[in-house]
């Protein structure tokens, strides 16, 4: 058989049609432990391709650690080292204050002197390193048994139970990091540790840190916390006030005591325990501690209703002294009393007859005769809205501004008994009405004023000139814009409550003008004076007060502010009525105080049928009558305000560090059966704890709760009086001024009556229960 006609051999790899077994052979020569034999699809050995696989391994491992290098290279290159440790021009903080030194608030920036390192607090010390990092003097940077601990008690909880970041860390993250969450800032917060270790002390790091961080309250380092908190410096801390601070680092706005004594008090027991374990203090000092009270120099944050008095107050304090970078006091005019009947007389008619008169608003004003603001109401509630309708709510005035028409034409040779014809009048395209769509006829200036007579304002404007009624009303202190147009005579521009408060005091001391002012002085952080309300004299006004009281004086007695009468009192005062019922007023004054008030709706709705004669009128009678007896009590001149207790704890009976500085108690305890009295923390609404005691009020079961809020803002910073009902016992009969705070608190629907209550109490509880109030509110 010659070569060409011979079979042509099989490939390798490739089954022979001759041969029966050749498939098996192939298979043989292709399975895994053949690698030098090719699979049937494939170009690749198995070594080639475990090989090839093992490069794009290296290869993509090469390029992430690249990547890694690349990225801490980055977060090394935009490290903010050029920062300094703490803040470059911090905020000073003003400290707001009644005349007489009782503190209302605090606003801005505390900021104190910066701690050595030489020179740090033991007890402060000890405390901070016991909670924040109780290994501190042990680890480098980082702490990785802290880590590892934090972490497993992170997954034992669920969620983040603990942190392991070391006070060093977190030196860096406050001192020089943005509070930014990513692995950025984590990653520079480690080198920043590991470099801080590196040029630092113990000690440094330790001062850097307490100068640094945050303790709530406006309160950026420990000094600076001593002296919002306590009104002392930080080496001056006793280690009861040690503590509290050290507690309140974790979470500053949630536990600081002046807003949240109860959270502060149980983070400080929670400290005491952490110094226990790392044997700071022995067990009869932490005993001896948790029963210790922490006194706060400052009461805590002012009354919602407060804030818009000291909002104003802030603005006219910058205007006067600038923005100074000082820590500064403030000696306000504000009077608590008087506010405090203020926001109870306007929540009462807001609540009742507005609530069902479609009134959502309210404004008062209370100035003393020199333009001194007393009480100030800017709105019903300042959580839900702080724009204050006394000083910047523009509304329409209505008859109000008539005053200042009157004047114009008092001023003009007009007296309250010339006459003119209520008739129908066009000036131009205008014709105004009457309220009751009717004309007089003939009517004298007195009664045209006391009934509001649209059409004889008009004629009076007309007459005048509107540029002269312009003019008068500039110079007695309204400053809205006012357009020179005929139906300025019924209160068509927008003005606001305090400029015609302002109008109607310059008439009541018979001045040119008032100036309206909150602040009588400002001093420095040492005390020393920056700036003194100065004394103005009264300027002959260009107008007969005889004549202008006269018609005044009718609106109350017989025209259209009547509700307003006082018995057995002179009152004089206007009404304002808009269209529609949209804004309603009622401004007017006696020989001892000016008060302005302004009902209506944010969104400009009609109210139902409200005029200025109605619920404003109302809230001023019930007001004044309050404010003329509170005016007439003795004033007190306590030289500041009581010490607020933070923890509800009985002192001991010879506390080194008590609040009044001579290790004796501040009050005799219970047992001492005598009387307790002070500025109360409410418990709940049948427990109060006065200066350490706790007292039971005698026939009450108390409530907490809303309740209990409730009670603690009708107390406010007042002081009561409790004596107990009989010797070794903790319930007492406490006295609110006059008034028998249990029964109060009963016929309020506070609490319930116990069993055992005197029948006066049974008879307060059933009074609620058939009014409906508080508990009994929903009751059928």
């Amino acid at each position: 058989m010659s070569d060409s006609d011979r079979p042509e051999p099989p490939r390798r790899g490739t089954p022979s049609p001759a041969d029966p077994d050749a498939g098996g052979r192939w298979w043989e020569q292709s399975r895994p432990d053949n690698p030098s034999a090719p699979g049937p699809d494939h170009g690749l050995t198995i070594g080639q391709a475990f090989r090839r696989a093992m490069l794009g391994l290296a290869l993509i491992g090469t390029a992430a650690v690249i990547a890694i290098a690349i990225f801490i290279g980055y977060c090394a290159y935009t490290l903010p080292l050029s920062k300094p440790p703490a803040p470059d021009a911090p905020q000073a903080a003003t400290l707001f204050a009644t005349e007489n030194g009782q503190t209302l608030a605090a606003r801005g920036v505390y900021h104190g002197d910066p701690l050595n390192a030489e020179q740090l607090p033991k007890d402060l010390v000890n405390a901070v390193v016991a909670i924040e990092d109780r290994r501190f003097y042990e680890h480098g940077a980082i702490d990785p048994r802290g880590i590892f601990r934090a972490a497993l008690r992170d997954l034992v909880g669920g969620g983040a139970v603990e942190g392991g970041s070391t006070i060093t860390q977190q030196l860096a993250r406050v001192a020089y990091l943005s509070q930014e969450r990513s692995i950025r800032r984590k990653v520079q917060e480690l080198m920043l540790a590991f470099w801080l270790e590196s040029r630092l002390s113990k000690k440094e790091i330790l001062a850097r840190y307490l100068n640094s961080v945050y303790f709530g309250a406006g309160a950026y380092g420990a000094d600076a916390a001593a002296k919002r908190y306590f009104g002392k410096p930080a080496s001056q801390l006793n280690l009861a006030q040690s503590v509290m601070l050290a507690g309140l680092i974790r979470a500053p706005s949630q536990l600081a005591p002046n807003h949240n004594p109860d959270a502060a008090k149980k983070r400080a027991e929670l400290v005491i325990q952490a110094m226990v374990d790392a044997g700071s203090i022995d067990q009869r000092r932490a005993a001896e501690l948790r029963l210790q009270p922490t006194a706060l120099a400052v009461p805590p944050e002012a009354e919602p209703g407060e804030n818009y008095f000291i909002d104003t107050a802030d603005a006219e304090v910058k205007r006067v002294v600038g923005a100074v970078p000082l820590d500064l006091t403030v000696a306000t005019t504000l009077d608590v009393k008087l506010q405090q009947a203020a926001e109870h007389t306007i929540e009462k008619w807001l609540d009742g007859e507005g609530a069902r008169r479609h009134v959502g608003q309210a404004a008062l004003v209370a100035m003393a005769p020199d333009g001194a603001i007393l009480a100030m109401v800017g709105g019903r509630d300042y959580k839900a809205s702080q724009f204050n309708r006394v000083t910047q709510a523009h509304r329409q005035p209505g008859s109000l501004f008539k005053v200042i028409v009157y004047l114009a034409a008092l001023n003009n040779g007009y007296t309250p008994d010339s006459v003119l014809v209520d008739q129908p009048v066009q000036i131009g395209d205008w014709e105004p009405k009457n309220y009751e769509n009717r004309y007089r006829g003939p009517v004298n200036l007195r009664t045209a004023f006391a009934d509001s007579i649209n059409t004889i304002s008009a004629q009076l404007v007309q007459a005048i000139g509107v540029d002269k009624v312009i003019a008068l009303a500039k110079s007695v202190g309204v400053q809205s814009q006012l357009d020179p147009v005929p139906s300025i005579a019924l209160g068509t521009d927008p003005v606001t409550l305090i400029e015609m408060a302002r109008v109607v005091d310059a008439i009541a001391i018979d001045s040119k003008s008032v100036e309206p002012y909150l602040v009588r002085k400002v001093a420095g952080p040492n005390g020393q004076p920056l700036y003194t309300r100065p004394d103005t004299a009264r300027e002959p006004p260009p107008w007969d007060r005889t004549g202008l009281m006269r018609l005044l004086e009718a609106v109350v007695q017989e025209g259209t502010g009547k509700a307003a009468q006082l018995p057995g009192r002179r009152a004089a005062g206007k009404t304002g009525t808009t269209q529609e019922y949209r804004d309603a007023w009622f401004v007017g004054f006696t020989t001892d105080i000016v008060v302005g008030v302004w009902v209506g709706n944010d969104d400009n709705s009609p109210t139902d049928g409200v005029a200025g004669g109605d619920i404003p009128a109302k809230i001023w009678r019930d007001f004044v009558t309050d404010a003329e007896r509170i005016l007439a009590a003795p004033k007190s001149q306590p030289a500041a305000a009581p010490p607020v207790a933070a923890t509800s704890a009985r002192p001991p009976e010879t506390a080194p560090d008590s609040a009044s500085g001579s290790g004796q108690p501040e009050k005799p305890t219970a047992d001492a059966a005598e009387t307790v009295s002070g500025v109360p923390k409410v418990v709940d609404t049948g427990t109060l704890v006065i200066n350490g005691t706790t007292v039971h009020l005698s026939g009450v079961q108390g409530e907490a709760g809303d309740l209990a809020r409730n009670l603690a803002r009708y107390i406010r910073r007042r002081r009561v009086s409790c004596t107990p009902v009989s010797p070794d016992t903790d319930q007492y009969r406490c006295l609110l001024g006059d008034f028998d705070l249990a029964e109060a608190v009963l016929l309020n629907g506070g609490g319930h009556a116990a069993a055992n209550a005197p029948d006066r109490l049974h008879n307060a509880e059933q009074n609620a229960q058939a009014a409906h109030r508080g508990l009994w509110r929903h009751a059928d």
